[in-house]
């Protein structure tokens, strides 16, 4: 798996109406692959033997290849270049994997580097019909806000599942600090062994939530991914009842999040 593109070059940064080609065919290759594998790739996948576990095993390790050829042919066709450190500590079990959300595809970047987890998604997904088909068969979880959320996503934890999750619940507004909501840092606390935050850095941003897929910028995108160091979340069960205690969780990743994307601006060339 390739970690990092090659740099980008002063010859190729323009280009512009290339890019805005390679972009439309890139959503429109995500908008068909998502409808093969609903009509297609999952049913013949779902006439392989094994029990419930070994076929959400198998949809999610599809999912996770389709998302990191994906990445290669936005990479490949010019649209993007990209550099990921740290990602050999992604994907041990009963680890929760927190990061900020600054474009529509950084979840796909995740997905692909980490093929067997799970991963807390939007429920407007699950209604899109290019999307629902392979959340149904991954059992990806709905962030519908529901105790019942909170409750399947620390009960995937504590059987050992590697969970991505966004505690923004939504893109980051461009030139806005990062705001978490308190269910990660629940979740976290009921049912996380280890909790490793993921920084995301985007420049120019690209796909936010005011930006519509078209509206690319002037020169290639590039998408930085550091993982952090791990965090204990029983440290702070210590410190108050589960309330308090989620509470000083999330205002300690906020902190962390808004310092480290701080630091990432200041060492920016």
């Amino acid at each position: 798996m390739d970690l990092a593109t090659q740099p980008v070059t002063e010859k190729n940064r323009d280009a512009y109406y290339w890019r805005l080609l390679a972009t439309a065919a890139s959503f429109t290759l995500f908008g068909l692959g998502g409808l093969c594998l609903r009509l297609l790739i999952f049913p013949l996948l779902g006439c392989l033997p094994g029990d419930a576990q070994a076929h959400r095993l198998r949809a999610r390790n599809t999912v996770s290849r389709c998302f990191w050829f994906f990445v290669r042919f936005m990479a490949r066709s010019g649209v993007l270049t990209y550099d990921i450190q740290g990602a050999e500590k992604l994907g041990r079990p009963g680890q929760m994997i927190i990061a900020n959300h600054p474009s529509l595809i950084d979840v796909v970047f995740l997905i692909g580097l980490v093929p067997h987890a799970n991963c807390v998604v939007k429920k407007s997904l699950w209604e899109n019909p290019f999307t629902r088909g392979p959340l149904r068969r991954t059992e990806y979880i709905s962030n519908d806000g529901s105790m019942d959320m909170l409750d399947a996503a620390a009960d995937a934890l504590k059987n050992g599942q590697t969970l991505i999750i966004f505690p923004e619940g939504t893109r980051t507004h461009p030139g806005q600090p990062p705001a978490f909501h308190r269910g990660a840092a629940a979740i976290a606390l009921r049912g996380a062994k280890i909790l490793t935050p993921v920084i995301i850095k985007v420049s120019p941003t690209t796909l936010t939530k005011a930006e519509p897929w078209y509206r690319i910028p002037k020169r290639r995108v590039h998408f930085s991914f550091r993982v952090g160091a791990d965090i204990d979340p029983q440290a702070f069960t210590a410190q108050g009842p589960p309330p308090q205690a989620s509470r000083k969780l999330n205002d300690y990743l906020h902190t962390y999040f808004i310092k480290e994307l701080a630091e990432d601006e200041r060492s920016a060339p």
